[in-house]
């Protein structure tokens, strides 16, 4: 067979845009209703996003019916698309029909999963998405392959002068389902609303209400800000530590003005003088 580049595909390594949920428990009863509890209110949460489950926090020895797992998700709209295991459980993590994945950091590290800020609440993982490398409504993730490419890029291109990235400016609105990305700061003019998303490595400014999802410094820039005129949103995260509507704002915040930043990593949330 001809090994000649063909015009109709091209084969490329490449980043795919993907949830991480950590399993805590064994108990599959019960995160079945944690999850239902937490989300099932909010159909449109997930909006057909696709899940990797990270069993690495287990301590649990036997194998587990993932396929229940992979249930509920398709209950609350989402797509379990593979599984992240230590190599102890990959044996029977492989049964479930989903492909064993390998979670790993740009920086070179493997990845933990993401943690939530309230340190009350359980880590499940649910609302970090994988880097993505398009600047806008794209695709981006953890590829063994593209965070080793990366890491190889980034240390021949050290010496070299930074380059300036321009802020990306939107003047529409974001409507649920949409997505967008950018490299740099991100200033948007209207309504982000519930089930868009906005996603920046680094700071995001919102002069419009926010009720869908912000995530600023994505690639692990601690000192990323979110700054809304309106807060009421469904996700806010900061270097991927997160905090969903399930946590009730307080009350200087919710529907005002406010600032969102990280501070010995758990989010501050405060309002924003405008005067």
């Amino acid at each position: 067979m001809s090994q000649k580049k063909s015009p109709r595909f091209e084969l490329r390594s490449g980043n795919v845009d993907a949830l991480l949920l950590a399993l805590n428990t064994a108990d599959l009863d019960a995160l079945r209703d944690d999850l239902l509890s937490r989300f099932e209110s909010t159909p449109d949460f997930f909006s057909d996003d696709v899940v990797a489950l990270d069993l690495r926090r287990l301590e649990h020895d036997g194998a587990l019916a993932l396929d229940r797992v992979i249930d509920t998700l398709a209950t609350l709209n989402a797509r379990a698309i593979g599984v992240v295991a230590r190599a102890e459980q990959r044996g029977w993590a492989g049964e479930f029909g989903l492909p064993l994945l390998d979670s790993q950091s740009r920086r070179g590290g493997r990845d933990e999963a993401p943690r939530e800020s309230d340190p009350a609440a359980p880590a499940d993982g649910a609302a970090q998405k994988a880097q993505p490398e398009a600047e806008a409504a794209a695709s981006g993730g953890n590829g063994k392959a593209a965070a080793d490419i990366a890491e190889i890029m980034a240390a021949a291109n050290a010496a070299a002068a930074p380059r300036a990235i321009p802020t990306l400016l939107i003047d529409k609105p974001l409507r649920s389902g949409q997505q967008i990305y950018a490299q740099g700061d991100v200033v948007i003019l209207d309504l982000v609303s519930y089930g868009a998303e906005v996603i920046a490595e680094g700071n995001i400014h919102i002069y419009a209400p926010l009720r869908g999802r912000a995530l600023a410094g994505v690639k692990g820039n601690p000192d990323a800000r979110i700054f809304c005129t309106c807060l009421e949103p469904e996700l806010i995260s900061i270097a991927g530590i997160y905090r969903t509507a399930e946590q009730t704002l307080p009350a200087d915040v919710l529907g005002k003005s406010a600032q969102v930043r990280l501070a010995d990593e758990k989010l501050i949330l405060e309002p924003l003088r405008m005067k």
